[in-house]
């Protein structure tokens, strides 16, 4: 057939045309309809059964939410044995008592035996050297949990030192034992206790049956179990702070307090928040104060709570002597020193967390949940061992990258905070120096000021818990204010017998302005 037979033929023979989709989809029989059905059944089952259990379980917790935990026993002001709240609040009381377990961190808690905490001056040979004429040359260590804070202070060799009776105002539930001591006045009583020995108002407060550790009723009114301020060093202070004309952005309450007319006295019970009360617990302990023989335990905030407004406070404050405040004479200068005891409070309020809102229970005691309720976890520890509900309820980072971000400021930190101990001891040595070459006292007086304001800075964070994390950029500041203050100490005890001209900037150091840079 030729070729254009075969085109003619094949025009004239229709193409087969492409079957409809449908009928290329298999038929499916009777029996496999039916399985169909019955598997979407299951399924549409399953998932009602779950959005059933889930309707009965928010059921169940708003009706666990509606009534109020019922109480086993009655406890009030003099129910000082936390295992009595405990038999009420069982969850609050099992998390305080992991207070007694041993934790650590990189640079803080229990690194020492099962008996007693390690010793920081064993550890950092230069705290000994800046310690002496004091008893925290003696023995300074480790802290622990909130479960042990009346037995190491039972334990200290500080204690082979005359001791205030004041300082059990943090360690032991002393409030029963103020009424007591004032007739029924705690802060009468308060007034009283520094005229006690330690050991004699140790031996009250065991003989009354109060010798525990921090307890529920001093933080918790026991009816209503509100958050309350009870120590009278706090209440003082606080009231003292909101006088005064200090910035204090991390306490809103007070400025409000201030701009309604200042009437009265501020009361953190009545004028604070909810939210700045979850400090207030806190800052009834963690903080600078004095507790000696010479007065009454106070805390130094008339004019601030900044290093430099702590320090004057002290600097304008007279023993009974007459003469300016100081905590000891240093036993090889003979310089006046300031001896800041654990500012965490302090220090907390002037970092970036304070400024934000969190308080120290968020950090600290974060909430965990308990069925239907929203508790605060009591076991008081470092967010860096409870990352999860300290940090990322906030901080949506890894938790290597949050771990990481801490350990860069605590590193920097502790650098400085080395630094400042050589530093200071450099300082120790030329004034000793000077002195067995002849130096009078009026002409080592510029450099045992500058070792007072030295020490002092130093000291204010090393003694605070937290490594420089509360306020990362004030510590840095006050640490190397204290390297500063150290080095000018160290050229003014070495030129003790130079004319005043040859002192740094052409003039003697002038301890109350020198390396301040205008910080204050």
């Amino acid at each position: 057939m030729s070729e254009e037979a075969q085109q003619s033929e094949r025009k004239d023979t229709p193409e087969p045309k492409s079957p409809r989709p449908e009928a290329t989809k298999p038929r499916l029989h009777w029996y496999q309809k039916r399985g169909a059905l019955m598997g979407l059944l299951a399924v549409t089952a399953v998932a009602s059964g779950g959005v059933a259990a889930l309707l009965v379980n928010i059921s169940e917790r708003r009706v666990e939410q509606r009534f109020a935990q019922p109480r086993l026993v009655e406890v009030g002001e003099d129910d000082t044995d936390p295992a009595k709240w405990g038999q009420n609040w069982p969850s609050q009381y099992d998390s305080y008592k992991q207070t007694a377990l041993r934790t650590a961190t990189k640079y803080g808690g229990h690194g020492g035996s099962e008996t007693l905490p390690a010793q920081k001056i064993e550890r950092d040979p230069w705290l000994e050297r800046m310690f002496r004429g004091y008893a925290f040359s003696i023995d300074y260590r480790d802290r622990r949990g909130h479960a042990y804070m009346l037995y190491d202070q039972e334990q200290t060799e500080r204690l082979t030192k005359p001791q205030s009776g004041s300082c059990l105002h943090c360690h032991a539930s002393v409030m029963p034992l103020y009424r007591g001591l004032g007739d029924g006045d705690a802060m009468k009583g308060f007034e009283k206790s520094y005229t006690f020995s330690y050991q004699e108002l140790n031996r009250k407060l065991h003989d009354q049956g109060h010798a525990h550790p921090v307890t529920c009723a001093d933080c918790h009114e026991p009816q209503t179990m509100q958050l309350r301020v009870t120590r009278p060093g706090f209440l003082l202070g606080i009231a003292a702070l909101a006088r005064s004309e200090a910035p204090l952005p991390a306490i809103p309450s007070i400025q409000r307090w201030r701009d309604a007319g200042r009437k009265g006295t501020y009361d953190p019970n009545r004028d604070s928040t909810r939210n700045e009360m979850r400090s207030f617990v806190c800052g009834q302990c963690h903080v600078e104060y004095y507790c000696g023989p010479q007065m009454p335990l106070v805390f130094p905030w008339g004019h601030g709570l900044t290093v430099e407004d702590t320090e004057k406070f002290w600097d304008e404050t007279k023993l009974k002597s007459g003469e300016r405040f100081l905590d000891y004479t240093h036993a090889e200068t003979g310089a006046p020193i300031l001896k800041a005891q654990h500012p965490e409070f302090e220090v907390w309020s002037q970092g970036t967390h304070a400024r934000a809102g969190v308080s120290c229970s968020d950090c600290h005691m974060p909430y965990m949940r308990e069925g239907a309720s929203k508790v605060s976890d009591h076991w008081v520890r470092s967010p860096l061992l409870n990352v999860n509900r300290a940090c990322q309820s906030c901080h949506r980072a890894d938790e290597r990258e949050l771990l990481a971000r801490v350990d860069g400021i605590q590193e920097r930190h502790h650098d400085l905070l080395q630094r400042g101990g050589k530093a200071i001891v450099a300082l120790i040595d030329a004034i000793v120096a000077a002195k067995a070459a002849g130096a009078t006292d009026a002409q080592l007086e510029p450099a045992r000021e500058l070792q007072r304001k030295a020490q002092w800075r130093l000291d204010f964070i090393a003694a605070e818990n937290s490594m420089g994390f509360h306020a990362p950029q004030e510590g840095a500041r006050v640490l190397a204010l204290a390297i500063d203050y150290a080095r000018q100490g160290e050229l003014a005890a070495v030129r003790w017998n130079a004319p005043l001209a040859a002192a740094p900037g052409g003039a003697p150091p002038d301890a109350g302005t020198a390396g301040d840079g205008g910080a204050e």
